[in-house]
């Protein structure tokens, strides 16, 4: 009986043993499960808050590349400084027909030269793959691209929706292209209407038209020439709207015009800037 006894208890003991060997097994598992839960979660955390310092990161840098309004633009086509610490002794350069054929070549100087412009746009040119990538090239190059209409037609002689189309189908071929909307719109001609206006004020977009621009005139498509009056003219003044070509004369007098008004003590508006 005795013997019985003692056997039923070293079952019992062993049993209570396993048991408890078990249980410690199991609170080990489960203390190690939420240790790599604890862990991932730990990784998660700094993951997110790492993407949340490089989110901060790239805000500040955008607005340190972004340019500040320095300058507004008139009524008459000029632009001006917004207060007194910025140059007024600058100019901005335009060129209309982009991009044709030089367009290219000229945002190539004038990148190399660090002087910024608004490329004015013809729908036409860009109705095709070679028209496309022109523009692609400017604009990635950072210049500011500017509506001339589709077609290139006096806005006074077209009805009300023709009129909308030449601008609106342009704004989003642009858009479609570069990922963006052109700011600024330039009536060919200078001729600009009552429908005109109110679409650009619909697009959000700015009208403008020019100080002076000789290229197109017969005694100045010869590159000294066209320097000659653009850097001389006696309506080259602080703010002054330059108006230029994609013409091969152009682009050949682009290098005096910039020097001969740089030696005038004029620096050159980034279109960015403008408010």
């Amino acid at each position: 009986m005795k013997k019985i006894f003692l056997l039923i208890l070293f079952i019992s003991i062993i049993y209570v043993l396993v048991g408890c060997s078990g249980e410690t097994e199991r609170q080990i598992e489960m203390e190690e499960e939420a240790t790599v839960i604890e862990t991932e979660a730990a990784k998660e955390t700094v993951v997110i808050e790492e993407d949340e310092k490089v989110s901060v990161i790239e805000d500040e840098l955008k607005e340190q590349v972004e340019p500040s309004s320095l300058y507004v633009l008139n009524s008459d086509h000029t632009v001006s400084p917004v207060d007194e610490t910025v140059n007024e002794k600058v100019v901005l350069l335009t060129i209309d027909d982009a991009p044709n054929r030089y367009s290219v070549e000229m945002a190539n100087l004038l990148k190399e030269k660090d002087i910024n412009a608004i490329f004015f746009v013809n729908g036409h040119f860009i109705n095709n793959d070679a028209g496309k990538e022109k523009l692609k090239t400017i604009y990635d190059l950072g210049f500011e691209i500017g509506n001339h209409t589709m077609n290139h037609p006096n806005l006074r002689n077209l009805p009300e929706e023709k009129q909308r189309q030449e601008i609106i189908e342009l704004n989003n071929l642009i858009e479609e292209i570069t990922g963006e909307r052109p700011r600024f719109f330039r009536a060919p001609f200078g001729v600009n209407t009552d429908v005109s206006r109110q679409v650009v004020e619909e697009e959000s977009m700015q009208w403008m038209n020019w100080t002076y621009g000789y290229d197109f005139e017969k005694g100045y498509m010869e590159k000294e020439a066209l320097a000659e009056i653009m850097v001389n003219t006696n309506l080259l003044r602080p703010g002054a709207n330059l108006l230029m070509h994609d013409h091969p004369w152009t682009l050949e007098a682009l290098p005096l015009i910039i020097s001969g008004l740089e030696q005038k003590g004029y620096g050159f508006v980034d279109p960015k800037t403008i408010e």
